[in-house]
């Protein structure tokens, strides 16, 4: 793109300057608002995200009123009215509904659909729609159509629509093929991290020692001097409720047993209810599981005391060294036997079944071993997190 020289100050806050030749004009000039009422019987829900407006997964949050819903046809801009959703927006590709706190916008004739969607997902057009918004609460208020109709937007010349649009298509593919590149080698990184850790909860950390049969045909053999052990000897289930005054704890793949951020909006996707009192206790040193996600390894024991979800399984750990019990059971190994001991019709709501896991065998090395094998984890666990964070770095030119 050739860089403008002839170009004109403005009143307009987020938009300071644009070129002599372009217009301004408000966004009531260059859209109508869509209100059409349906259900998602007739159309399909859409979920309005920070990546655009996707179909909305199968697994995902429903609309508590799914027959009061606006109607959105491909080609129409669709923006989340909350300021505490700020960048949940763009142009749709599909007919479909969204829910009622959504604006949904059709542009008139003479716009380019695909730079209404750059232009309007531009972090400076967001913090303006937001910024005409009302509400009571500081951090979140709402933005009305009303408000925003009279919003002043760029519009250059058909022609040059489309030919910035070229532009802009040209470098995200350029930036999401170098995205995929490092996505790639994080995750050959990954892959390595966990495989360390397998291994060394498999196989001991020394060569060329007798090894015998684990009697699970794809785990394979183990150190012949190591024991096998069910979860049900090690694992005593545990519901203690009425604490609401605890902090709120979250059990994720990544970590763990976590300390849940009550006040941030973009990891809150689960609803929180008013009334805790209905929520587990959790003790420093219990073992915590998410059971619709333990096939994903979304469990742990806790370094904190706090409340998790009803819906959690919570246990009293009868083994010695719970570190080693909290690094071996994460490994990957184990999310196998788990995802095995999961049923359900929907992969991402498979359900784990008590009965099934308690019989998952755990793999038992001598004391002195484990302590070795967490050491031993410890000092290469780094390494690989190192490496991680240099691949993040250079993806993001910092």
């Amino acid at each position: 793109m050739v860089e403008y020289t002839d170009v004109i100050n403005t009143d307009v806050v987020w938009l300071p300057q644009i070129p002599a030749h372009w217009q301004l004009q408000k966004i009531g000039a260059l859209f109508t608002e869509r209100k059409t009422k349906i259900s998602d019987k007739d159309y399909a829900p859409l979920s309005v995200t920070k990546k655009g407006i996707l179909p909305q997964l199968e697994h995902a949050a429903k609309s508590i009123d799914s027959d009061n819903r606006k109607l959105v046809k491909a080609g129409d801009f669709v923006i989340n009215s909350r300021s505490d959703r700020k960048g949940s927006c763009g142009v749709s590709k599909f007919d479909g509904s969204v829910s009622l706190i959504n604006l949904v916008l059709t542009p008139r004739s003479g716009l380019n659909n695909d730079y209404v969607h750059y232009l309007l997902r531009n972090y400076k057009f967001s913090e303006e729609y937001y910024r005409n918004g009302r509400g009571i609460v500081a951090d979140l208020w709402t933005t009305r159509y009303s408000e925003m109709r009279t919003i002043l937007l760029p519009v250059p010349p058909r022609a040059e629509q489309d030919q910035i649009v070229r532009f802009l298509d040209w470098k995200v593919s350029k930036a999401n093929t170098l995205i995929n590149i490092k996505k790639k080698e994080i995750k050959s990184v990954e892959s390595l991290k966990h495989s360390a850790v397998s291994d060394a909860v498999t196989h001991g950390l020394t060569a060329d020692i007798p090894m015998k049969y684990s009697g699970v045909k794809w785990l394979g053999d183990i150190p012949a001097h190591w024991t096998t052990i069910k979860l049900r000897q090690l694992l005593s289930s545990v519901s203690e409720k009425n604490h609401p005054e605890l902090p709120l704890l979250s059990v994720v793949r990544e970590q763990g047993v976590i300390v849940r951020d009550v006040d941030d909006k973009e990891a809150n996707h689960n609803y929180i209810p008013d009334d805790l009192s209905g929520y587990k206790m959790v003790k420093k040193g219990q073992f915590v599981m998410n059971k619709m996600k333990a096939w994903q390894g979304s469990y742990g024991i806790s370094d904190y005391t706090g409340i998790v979800s009803p819906a959690y399984f919570i246990f009293d750990v009868a083994f010695d060294n719970l570190e080693y019990f909290h690094y071996a059971i994460r490994s990957k190994v184990y999310v196998n036997f788990f995802a095995q001991a999961s049923d359900g019709i929907r992969v991402g709501q498979w359900d784990l079944q008590m009965d099934k896991m308690k019989e998952i065998p755990f793999i038992v090395p001598p004391a002195d071993e484990q302590i070795a094998i967490v050491e031993h984890i410890k000092k290469t666990l780094p390494k690989y997190d190192e490496a991680i964070e240099k691949n993040k770095s250079r993806g993001s030119g910092t």
